[in-house]
Order: C-alpha cells, then structure tokens, then sequence
C-alpha cells in the first residue's frame, strides 16, 4: 500500500491502494489493461478512497479529465468526457422509443444518465437498481459535475441490490431498460450472462427495449460479440452503435440496442433536448453506420 498525503477536506492521511504510484514526487493513478497497456493519470487531489463490500471506490481529482470515478483503479466517467457517454446512453433510446413512460436503470452509480433522462417531461418514472450505495452517495457529493441534480427528481426511485435479482419477479413493467454497468469482472459479471438478458426481457413491455455497455470494439471484441449472440437469441432487432469517450481505452465504445419492435430508422431526432452537450440530430442517426472493422468482427 502506498501511503500518501493528500490536501482534502478533512487534511487526514489517505492509505492508497496499489494503482495509485509515486512518480517524480507526483501521485499518479495507473490503470492497467490487459497486462499489455497501462494508462496513467497525473492527480491533483484524492477525494475519496474507501473500500466497500463490492469494490474499492476513489474519487480523483486529475489535470486533464477533472474529476473521475474510479472503481477497482479502472476509470468509470469523468468531467471531462462524461457527457459523451450519459448522453449517448439516455438519449438514443428514448429517441427510439419516442414514447416511455418507465424506465429502469441497472447500475449508473454516478447517476450522470439519471440526470439525462430528468430532462424529459414525459418519463413518469425512473428506477435505478445499484448495488453499492457508495458510489451514489459519494457520486452526488463529490461529482456534481457529472451527477448533476437529477437523483432529486421525484420521478426517480433508487433500489439498493443486486440488479440480476431485482428484475427476476418484473413482467411488463418497463419501456426501456438501461445497463450501465462496469466492466463483466466482481459484481457485475452476472450482468452479461444470457440468463440476465432473458429476464430483462420479461420486464420489457411488448414494444420495449434495451441498452447495454457493451465494451470496446477494438480491445474488448469478443465480449461484444459475446453480448450481441446472447441478445440475438432473445430479441428480434439487435444494433451496436458507436460513441468517443477518451477515457476508455482505445477510446472508441459501444453500445448495443436490443429490441422488441423499434429500429434505430425510428428515431426521432427532434426529441433531443435542446441543452446537450455532445450529441445532435446529426450524430443521433450517424452513431448507428459502423466503421468496416465493427461491420466485418460483428457480422
């Protein structure tokens, strides 16, 4: 364990886990990936470094991407970028859809997708199932940047568990459901499994659909291949769509639909709200035309 004194508001001495280095007098987080890259950010100030019974969380404040969510030393949002990604992930589904009313959430503990779909008048609810309380709590105190004030919307209802479990006994409950989960590793493996996706499906309504992190299409491409086969053999309309987000490795991302009735062609780009900061009408249709190496890995 590196011990390191960082300022921070109470001025305590924090004792770091080993992804935090000293380098040249200088904290450092040091993500590895894959045992063949490490990816490394300089850090101003550690807000947060706490474990809990699912995970280790930190808060960072860094020099380039402001301040992040780390979970297990593995990056999650960040100020700089995170807009890039909640964007992406509210807003082309409810664009699809057109019309939901209910909408549940598995996992987005730095609620920064909860505050994206508030700016919609006509969802009449919103269910966010997370798994540590933690990351919430401490996402809405130290991440304003990123969660916004959307968590005090009166359409929005937290539940504490396991996602997996809290959508076995849900039949026709929701439009749309979100999976916004970390990487399959720890708690959130059980979230890629096809079992899962089965029973996400059952808590669809009829005309319902789904969207999934489904990881990087360059360094990760098994796991959306993986992703895409189980969903296939459930949904009738199965689309990946690309997003930018600098923080992740590689940079390019994706997300997959998958969908009882709607096609991406049904989106209606003039539901966007007028206060985003990164996707537009233009991007909203242009997400879904896949480069030739997705095409020909995802075919």
């Amino acid at each position: 364990m590196l011990t390191s004194k960082m300022e921070s508001n109470d001025a305590n001495c924090l004792d770091l886990p080993d992804f935090f280095k000293e380098i040249d007098g200088e904290l450092w987080l040091v993500e590895e990936e894959r045992g063949n890259m490490k990816i490394q950010y300089r850090v101003k100030e550690v807000l947060l470094s706490e474990y809990t019974p699912y995970q280790h969380i930190s808060i960072i404040d860094t020099y380039d991407f402001g301040r992040c969510l780390v979970l297990d030393g593995i990056m999650q949002t960040t100020e700089l970028d995170g807009p890039m990604y909640n964007e992406m992930v509210a807003h082309v589904p409810v664009a699809i859809h057109k019309n939901p009313k209910g909408i549940l959430i598995i996992g987005a503990g730095a609620c920064g997708v909860i505050n994206e779909l508030t700016k919609y008048p006509f969802i009449e609810r919103i269910d966010v199932v997370e798994i540590d309380k933690v990351v919430v709590q401490e996402s809405i105190d130290k991440l304003k940047c990123i969660a916004g004030n959307g968590y005090s919307d009166e359409r929005v209802h937290f539940f504490f568990e396991d996602g997996s479990k809290f959508v076995k006994d849900k039949q026709n409950c929701y439009d749309i459901v979100i999976i916004d989960s970390s990487d399959p590793i720890g708690p959130s493996r059980i979230l890629y499994s096809e079992e899962f996706y089965s029973d996400v499906k059952s808590a669809l309504k009829e005309d319902g659909l789904l969207i999934c992190q489904s990881e990087s299409p360059l360094f990760y491409k098994e796991i959306l291949k993986t992703i895409r086969k189980r969903l296939k053999n459930l949904f009738p309309i199965i689309k990946t769509y690309k997003l930018i987000v600098p923080c992740f490795p590689g940079g390019i991302w994706s997300l997959t639909m998958a969908s009882k009735k709607y096609s991406p062609e049904d989106a209606d780009p003039n539901l966007l709200p007028p206060n985003t900061m990164h996707i537009n009408k233009e991007l909203l249709k242009s997400c879904f035309d896949l480069p030739n190496f997705m095409k020909d890995d995802l075919e």
